[in-house]
């Protein structure tokens, strides 16, 4: 069961915790090293942060060291499982990009990718949804 477990864990209402405040939090409640063991990654616009583990941990147990924690709790933070997905979106892609290039592009193993089931392509906004065929393909 953990193996199926996220690497990704979502931090939210992050707003009393400064971005550098929560990962020394995290490198304390974890044990591990930020960029060297784990990446955190902000996303102000919704008040919440994801940390992703590059170093095998167990995820679950993390989220529940991380709600008992005395410091997450003043800052009132909540920690929870980013849940798994088959679908990204990739952004800031150049214009001439094609569904084609972008399907080759996230199948190939060397990029962490896996087989894709869907490209939907939004040159609008100069992004894509892809759609793996399975939540192992989208690291």
């Amino acid at each position: 069961d953990s193996a199926e477990a996220s690497p990704s864990v979502v931090f939210e209402n992050i707003e009393r915790c400064s971005p550098d405040c929560l990962q020394m939090l995290l490198e304390n409640i974890s044990g591990l090293t930020v960029d060297a063991d784990f990446t955190v990654e902000l996303i102000p616009e919704i008040n919440i942060a994801v940390a992703t583990f590059i170093k095998s941990i167990d995820t679950k147990e993390f989220v529940e060291k991380c709600s008992q924690h005395k410091r997450i709790r003043e800052f009132k933070v909540t920690a929870r499982l980013l849940e798994l997905t088959q679908s990204i979106k990739a952004e800031n892609l150049p214009d001439s990009v094609s569904t084609d290039y972008l399907t080759v592009y996230f199948e190939s193993a060397r990029n962490g990718g896996g087989p894709v089931s869907d490209v939907q392509l939004f040159p609008e906004e100069n992004s894509a949804i892809i759609t793996f065929c399975d939540h192992k393909g989208n690291t």
